[in-house]
């Protein structure tokens, strides 16, 4: 009977940890200052461009809220998607200390900006 229960407890922790503890938070901007830890950023690219993905102080930008103004540095090592550009919609896996977010290697995703926007109405 203990053998059960125990088996049970651990298919329900083994159930939870697939569904739930292998999500990253997806933040905007706007929200990053009241969280810690490793975070998804989901915005829009809008500063200056400046460096490159393989540069030794890698390539830096703005993300803005997609529908707002608040914006953040962010710090990105890797490859560049084909996409990449102002006014495109992103989503960065890192780290936000200092007030720059601090990218992880290689987790720069473009978005196309229609998957954001409602439909317009004929």
């Amino acid at each position: 009977m203990l053998a059960l229960s125990v088996a049970a407890v651990l298919a329900v922790f083994l159930l939870y940890v697939s569904i739930a503890g292998g999500r990253t938070v997806q933040l905007k901007p706007s929200e990053l200052a009241s969280h810690g830890g490793n975070v998804s950023l989901v915005g829009r690219v809008v500063g200056p461009v400046h460096g490159a993905g393989y540069a030794k102080s890698g390539l830096r930008f703005k993300v803005g809220d997609i529908n707002g103004s608040a914006t953040v540095r962010v710090v990105y090592r890797g490859s560049v998607p084909d996409q990449f550009k102002l006014g495109r919609h992103v989503v960065v896996n890192g780290r936000y200390t200092h007030g720059v977010f601090t990218a992880k290697r290689d987790s720069l995703v473009t978005k196309c900006p229609s998957k954001f926007t409602n439909a317009k109405k004929s």
